[in-house]
């Protein structure tokens, strides 16, 4: 039987660690807790306390799927590099995986990173705008989770780690202007925009571009984060008052709260231009964000259990964004998107 380690069962892990077994995947899930619907599965080895305490448990070459909070995801990196394990990786983190590439060789590992929406399927589409156009002139990525009517409060509720989206909105953000690469506060270049069935939401800069600011030929390039209007603004008013704690208990995710994830792509060249739109609502109790940034996962983690990363997706021994996957495995991860219900839609 295909096994896998699953590190991290929140939102997103506990989907992806569902879809897994569904394709009678066995799964060893470490976390500090595992819920009961997890660790009851009759096809799911649940092992509680201290992730760096258990990593030993693991067997060798094992396909680990990295689902951490960006500041332990990061942390565990080089060690399972060198036991040799094959990564999916989730976690994401300031620093770059790609330092751990020598690492990675030596030790016949492949580290497959920033494996989500966006990034994540912002990338595999900016590939494929390169493939279609040519070296393009502009890449604009727009992105957000966010209820679906806004509350005149923080009209926000967060669908990962919390800490991590405060590190987004703390965090400079790369652009690339005239082929330059340029460190920017993040929330800069506020605007409105107009998002298909929702209406008026604001976008600002945030440092999603990541690995694309160098392996996607554009000239310009920006990533933005979408949100309800007023939640930038409260943010920038009260956010040094308070304690983190506090900002994590207000975002709390609520999943009886009706919401939606939004991902825009638009890429141009001197005369033409490509847009895809992919868009969720959630279904069967699991979140949009869940489903979106799970499926990619998922669908990333199956291809190396069942085939392998060279065969899978075509990757060596080494660190790798996803615009590094072969276009096979890109087909393979929108078409498993789009059978669960995810609306793609290409212009």
């Amino acid at each position: 039987m295909n096994s896998a380690v699953a590190l991290g069962c929140g939102l997103v892990g506990k989907f992806v660690i569902e879809r897994l077994v569904e394709r009678q995947i066995r799964v060893t899930v470490l976390d500090l807790a595992v819920p009961p619907q997890l660790s009851e599965h009759p096809l799911i080895d649940a092992i509680e306390g201290d992730v760096f305490e258990n990593l030993d448990k693991l067997s060798s070459k094992s396909v680990v799927i990295n689902m951490l909070p960006g500041r332990i995801g990061d942390a565990v990196r080089p060690l399972l590099l060198q036991s040799g394990h094959h990564i999916v990786d989730l976690a994401f983190t300031a620093e770059d995986p790609s330092i751990h590439q020598q690492l990675a060789i030596e030790n016949d590992a492949v580290l497959l990173w920033d494996i989500g929406i966006a990034p994540g399927i912002s990338n595999m589409l900016a590939k494929k705008a390169f493939e279609i156009l040519g070296p393009l002139e502009s890449l604009s990525i727009k992105v957000g989770g966010n209820p679906t009517e806004s509350d005149g409060n923080w009209s926000y509720m967060a669908p990962f780690s919390p800490s991590d989206v405060i590190e987004e909105y703390t965090r400079p953000a790369r652009i690339k202007s005239n082929n330059d690469i340029f460190e920017v506060p993040a929330l800069g270049d506020r605007h409105l925009i107009q998002v298909e069935g929702y209406g008026e939401m604001e976008a600002f800069l945030t440092d999603g571009l990541r690995s694309i600011l160098t392996t996607i030929p554009s000239r310009n390039m920006k990533e933005y984060t979408v949100r309800w209007p007023g939640h930038i603004d409260k943010w920038l008013e009260l956010s040094q008052l308070f304690y983190e704690e506090e900002v994590l208990q207000d975002w709390k995710y609520d999943p009886s709260r009706s919401e939606f994830t939004w991902l825009e792509v638009v890429a141009k060249n001197q005369v033409d231009e490509k847009r895809w739109i992919v868009q969720d609502t959630g279904r069967d109790g699991d979140g949009s964000m869940a489903r979106t940034t799970g499926l990619v996962t998922a669908a990333c983690a199956l291809l190396f259990i069942e085939k392998g990363p060279m065969l899978g997706c075509g990757l060596e021994s080494g660190v790798h964004p996803p615009e590094g996957l072969n276009s096979e495995a890109i087909d393979y991860i929108v078409q498993m998107m789009v059978s669960q219900g995810v609306d793609f839609s290409e212009y």
